[in-house]
């Protein structure tokens, strides 16, 4: 579709006088596929060329009648707006060709080659389950991970665990007074949580508990042997429990470093904050006044000398810059953050960081379940684990009724549920609440993951009957004429231009998106288009063009994390 705008861009460029890009940049969709492909608006032009648009649309259309284009074949004037339309089998055998010619790639550019960009993202508290409410920010970084990648970026994952704090001091408190060593290798992350609880129940009755807490972490700050021992045990054993649900959702990450990777490096963000002379005392304490900015103060120390987690992020932020020499650093976390981002990028760009404008704070909504919302305080927690495994039972069961001659149900069911879960929340706009519906997630008909997946697989079906693609691309350049061959086509067009506006705006969703409307316009064809019943050149033709749809369909999804099956 861009080279299509682009020959546009070129024919205009003399008639409106503007350059290629900028025209590019204003062609419009009509809002009806039978007034046109493209539009071109004409009142960008009317005070220039002091005329009304709809005059100046006619004179273009004037201008261009009786002319053709590679990839179109004629130009009218629609009220205000120059409408082109394609050349159908031009255009198709163009777009057919280079989805053949990419394979795997189709969409894939070189647009970031020579760029790294960081992401961070996920980023669980170590002691803690991993609840559902780090599910967006795992699957949405993960995306962008996956998008970035494709567009030729080399892509660092940086798992930014919460692996230090005051809340160390009171797993050891509790650990402590009520700990037992078997129940600990047992289950070591539910149990540690069910720890967790119990303290912070107990402090309420007990508010001495919360002292010997902090006595504790100052020990571990300190480095004091025990303190150290526990701190390293808990957080293996941790990890171990995050990396089996990683390992279930396909993800990797390039580096582990938690909060307390940054550690050594604290006194040196202070100094610089003071050879700098942007942080003042305040009873005591290191602070940046911000209020200039139109933000409030932020705190870099306190008064015994103990930093703080932005103090950590400045720390982290000129360590990754210095070690990867990132392009752009995203920061996958919650929107109830924004201020923290804020400020983290107005005290680096303070400090003389010219890279801190790289550095982009991508937020999220929350996810609701009708149980309400989560407090890991409370043991309010709805396990991340939990609802994969419930999925994935679901889906099982989906099958087992829809398909139950199905050869491996197991392998079928595991891509399924845990597709359901990913789709259900990229397909959202990530800066909006998501509520999760079991109904909607696994529903085969609606806009869910399931939909898209059955329409690959009722491809691979029919290309398995039809033993596979056999035609020259010449066959498809003149026999899909039919209005569902050629909107399908178009669509396909689409891809490329919708990875590079999901890189743009940080936003999965637009991926997510397009691939239900890509199945929705596969459906329709597949309804109206008979493929195996038709005669041999259209067969092979349409067999030709439900292939491009797959390789649309396993690209698109793949960039969402999630896999394509063959059956279902």
């Amino acid at each position: 579709m861009h080279t299509y705008k682009e020959e546009i861009g070129s024919i205009l460029q003399s008639l409106v006088e503007l350059e290629p890009a900028r025209v590019v940049e204003l062609l419009e969709t009509p809002p009806d596929p039978g007034m046109g492909d493209l539009a071109f608006p004409c009142y960008v032009l009317a005070q220039r060329w002091k005329q009304p648009p709809a005059a100046i649309a006619a004179r273009l259309a004037r201008d261009l009648s009786g002319k053709r284009g590679r990839f179109w074949e004629k130009a009218e004037a629609r009220g205000p707006y120059l409408n082109f339309h394609l050349d159908a089998a031009a255009f198709g055998r163009e777009v057919l060709e280079q989805i053949s010619a990419a394979g795997e790639r189709y969409g894939w550019s070189e647009s970031g080659r020579g760029k790294t960009v960081v992401i961070d993202y996920s980023s669980p508290n170590i002691a803690k389950p991993f609840g559902i409410g780090h599910l967006r920010s795992t699957v949405i970084g993960h995306s962008l991970y996956l998008i970035f990648q494709a567009l030729g970026y080399r892509c660092i994952g940086i798992n930014h665990l919460g692996d230090w704090g005051t809340q160390f001091g009171k797993l050891i408190v509790a650990y402590e007074h009520w700990g037992n060593e078997a129940e600990l290798l047992a289950d070591p992350v539910n149990y540690l949580f069910e720890l967790y609880v119990r303290f912070h129940r107990s402090a309420e009755e007990e508010p001495a508990l919360e002292d010997e807490a902090r006595a504790w972490f100052k020990r571990l700050e300190e480095g004091d042997p025990q303190a150290v021992d526990y701190w390293t045990r808990f957080r293996s054993l941790s990890l171990e429990n995050y990396e089996s649900i990683y390992d279930l959702l396909g993800i990797k990450f390039e580096y582990y470093h938690g909060e307390s990777h940054y550690n050594d490096r604290l006194t040196g963000v202070i100094r610089l904050v003071r050879e700098k002379g942007i942080a003042v005392e305040s009873e005591g304490a290191l602070i940046v006044d911000l209020e200039k900015y139109g933000l409030p103060p932020v705190m870099l120390q306190k008064k015994d000398g103990a930093t703080l987690y932005l103090t950590r992020d400045l720390a982290a932020a000129i360590y990754r810059y210095e070690t990867f020499h990132f392009d752009r650093a995203l920061y996958v976390v919650g929107a109830e953050q924004k201020l923290h981002f804020q400020q983290l990028f107005k005290v680096l760009e303070l400090l003389g960081f010219d890279w801190a404008r790289n550095c982009v704070h991508v937020p999220f909504g929350l996810i609701h379940f009708k149980e309400g919302r989560m407090s890991t305080r409370e043991g309010k927690i709805i396990f991340l684990e939990e609802v994969l495994q419930k999925a994935i039972k679901m889906a099982r069961e989906i099958i087992e009724e829809k398909n139950p001659g199905l050869a491996d149900k197991d392998a079928a069911a595991r891509i399924v549920g845990l597709g359901a879960v990913r789709f259900g929340d990229l397909s959202n706009d990530r800066i909006k609440d998501v509520e999760f519906d079991w109904d909607k997630v696994l529903d085969f008909s609606g806009e869910t993951a399931a939909y898209i997946q059955y329409a690959h697989a009722r491809i691979c079906s029919i290309l398995r009957k039809a033993g596979g693609v056999k035609a020259e691309w010449a066959i498809g350049a003149t026999a899909l004429q039919a209005e569902e061959e050629k909107a399908l086509i178009k669509t396909l067009a689409l891809f490329p231009e919708k990875i590079e506006a999901a890189a743009e705006s940080y936003r999965p969703s637009t991926i997510a998106r397009y691939l239900i409307d890509v199945a929705r316009d596969f459906n329709r064809f597949y309804h109206n288009c008979p493929v195996l019943n038709s005669d041999p050149a259209l067969q092979q033709a349409r067999l030709l063009l439900i292939d491009a749809v797959r390789l649309v369909l396993v690209n698109g999804m793949g960039l969402l994390g999630i896999e394509s099956p063959e059956e279902m």
